[in-house]
């Protein structure tokens, strides 16, 4: 109710009172594509059906987590109790490896019949591939490398970083569909809930006879976490001299769970192979701590890892660039410095 000023007979002044119309909450349902591995689902998944959840609680919408390949079996329940309320299956042999064709034509169909107004998926090298495509296809607009997400009025508002990680934007749409791919360890996951059963659709759209199909799949490093997801990472720079030194970085990784990467010039130099290159012309992560050993902070460099949570520099060189990027720093020789971390990280872990 809100008092409006009105006049009586003799002019006096007298309040009444009007109704105003109610805002009305505009629903937004949510699609995450869900990707998965070796019958498991990738916990970047989870992260995003556990933002999608909180964004679809505050518009009273509904999150469909879209899974695609040939045996697809228990991967809905797994994405069930982080907040997806169904879960749309695409199985066919032919999805068994990812194909780009085939992925945007099924999403384009299940957007056409479910009309989510948002479409998330992972800023990997699937999401970097099919999302600009499915843009296209759709008429939609496209955030890519998001690292927050939040609702204005019913509509998608992405935070993402611009000139190489200068600076962050955040970019609104016009489109009714809204499209973005976020990096990994951008948001955290709901805690697990127990019990949770999602509605499960399953689908067999129309997918056009493949071009192009995938005829290898070479496995990387049996173990190791790709960087792109790994909350710990451990790189090192040209100052590790030769591939022989980076033995010092796995084994302080081992301590603390972390993905072993380099810098452009370590890669260059051949100490490392080039799926361990972080930066502009590697991989861009986004980790909750990453350790810069033996690099100087090239602007290429810190283009790819700039957003982590906690950055923390090890450098003989007190003018090093890394240093004005980082959290913390530590001024020394890395060989002197990284074996005595590595033994107080032990009795860290060893007394938790």
């Amino acid at each position: 109710m809100v008092p409006e000023r009105s006049r009586g007979v003799e002019g006096t002044p007298r309040l009444r009172s009007v109704t105003t119309p109610k805002e009305e909450k505009i629903m937004t349902d949510i699609l995450v594509l869900g990707e998965h591995a070796d019958g498991k689902v990738k916990k970047t998944t989870f992260e995003l059906v556990s933002k999608a959840s909180q964004l679809a609680g505050e518009s009273g919408g509904k999150v469909f987590c879209l899974f695609i390949g040939n045996k697809v079996g228990d991967l809905p329940g797994q994405v069930a109790c982080f907040g997806a309320k169904a879960a749309i299956v695409v199985e066919d042999e032919k999805l068994a490896n990812y194909n780009t064709i085939a992925f945007k034509e099924i999403l384009v169909q299940v957007i056409n019949q479910f009309k989510p107004s948002i479409v998330l998926g992972t800023a990997s090298p699937t999401g970097k591939d099919v999302f600009p495509r499915l843009a296209v296809s759709v008429k939609a607009g496209l955030a890519t490398d998001a690292i927050e997400l939040r609702l204005d009025n019913g509509k998608l508002v992405a935070k993402r970083p611009v000139f190489s990680g200068k600076t962050l934007v955040e970019v609104s749409y016009k489109t009714p569909v809204q499209l973005a791919t976020c990096r990994p360890n951008s948001f955290p996951t709901n805690e697990a809930s127990t019990g949770a059963a999602p509605e499960i659709i399953k689908l067999s759209p129309q997918i056009s006879e493949l071009r192009c199909v995938m005829k290898e799949k070479v496995q990387g490093v049996v173990g190791k976490q790709d960087l792109t997801e790994a909350e710990i990472i451990v790189s090192g720079g040209r100052a590790m001299a030769n591939a022989d030194n980076f033995k010092i970085l796995n084994a302080m990784a081992d301590v603390i769970g972390a993905t072993v990467g380099a810098s452009r010039a370590a890669v260059d130099s051949g100490y490392a192979p080039h799926d361990m290159q972080v930066g502009q012309t590697g991989k861009v992560v986004n980790p909750k701590l990453y350790m810069a050993c033996g690099i100087s902070g090239a602007i290429q460099h810190l283009a790819g890892m700039r957003t982590s949570k906690v950055i923390v520099a090890i450098n003989k060189d007190p003018e090093a660039p890394i240093f004005s990027k980082a959290d913390y720093g530590i001024v020394g020789d890395l060989f002197t410095v990284i074996p005595l971390l590595t033994d107080e990280l032990k009795k860290v872990v060893a007394e938790s």
